[in-house]
């Protein structure tokens, strides 16, 4: 019993890529179904959002830009403020001003959820970015960030004047959701799909087709076939003859 078992969980590579390819037809229409469905999800169903990034440089009065005097330790301490700005940017106090003076009817949560910012390549610059579905919005609200941002950081860091680098462009093309990406998805899982249920199925059949089956199976010898006459190609002379010879010879009876 126990190698019976063990020889119903083996697996015929040949005999599975024999499988997936008499139904390769299955295995392509998933696949151009699938991608077909996610490509309308994602061009038609989710709103695409835009991306507009702002600059911000991180400066204090015992740093300067063109001193030579600068060590490696202050510049440590300047990277080091880009965190300490950052939780001011995300502030309430901060995100309540930028939403009175751009004049939206954003909640702080939901503008504190639009924001994101970070460190640029580890530098004294960080960046600010607005992501908005419409992209002049996203533009404003990056720009007015900026300009609110450094009376809210000189008033609580000493010393500190953070200057802007660059302001916000309204962006061309949105950022997301990125269409070709959910086409490959898509198609990619129509395959798998496809080709895990083909196999599936193809495990779950225990209709022996073919006497190696039942030989490789079921370790049982065969002492005959009956040959199937209804498959095209079956060699039908010997009974073609005979049944020829049966006509002729109810004639003769007749």
């Amino acid at each position: 019993m126990e190698r019976e078992n063990n020889d119903e969980i083996e697996i015929d590579l040949l005999e599975v890529a024999g499988e997936l390819w008499r139904h390769f037809w299955v295995i392509v229409l998933s696949m151009i179904v699938f991608g077909a469905a996610a490509f309308s999800y994602a061009n038609f169903l989710i709103t695409p959002l835009y991306h507009s990034e702002a600059k911000v440089y991180v400066n204090n009065s015992n740093l300067s830009v063109g001193s030579t005097s600068i060590s490696l330790t202050d510049l440590n301490a300047a990277q080091s403020l880009v965190d300490t700005y950052i939780v001011i940017l995300k502030s309430r106090p901060t995100l309540e001003d930028v939403i009175e003076k751009a004049n939206v009817s954003y909640t702080y949560e939901q503008l504190e959820s639009m924001i994101s910012a970070s460190s640029v390549d580890g530098t004294e610059v960080f960046s600010i970015v607005v992501e908005d579905a419409d992209p002049e919005e996203a533009c404003m609200l990056a720009n007015t960030i900026v300009e609110v941002l450094p009376d809210h950081i000189s008033d609580i860091v000493d010393g500190s004047s953070p200057r802007i680098v660059q302001y916000a462009v309204v962006p061309t093309a949105p950022y997301s959701p990125n269409v070709a990406k959910f086409l490959v998805m898509g198609v990619v899982l129509g395959l798998v799909l496809s080709c895990g249920i083909i196999i599936l199925m193809m495990m779950m059949d225990k209709r022996v087709k073919s006497p190696e089956v039942l030989t490789k199976r079921y370790d049982i010898p065969i002492l005959a076939s009956v040959p199937d006459l209804t498959q095209k190609g079956a060699s039908r002379s010997r009974y073609g003859n005979y049944g020829e010879y049966g006509k002729k010879a109810g004639k003769r009876n007749g």
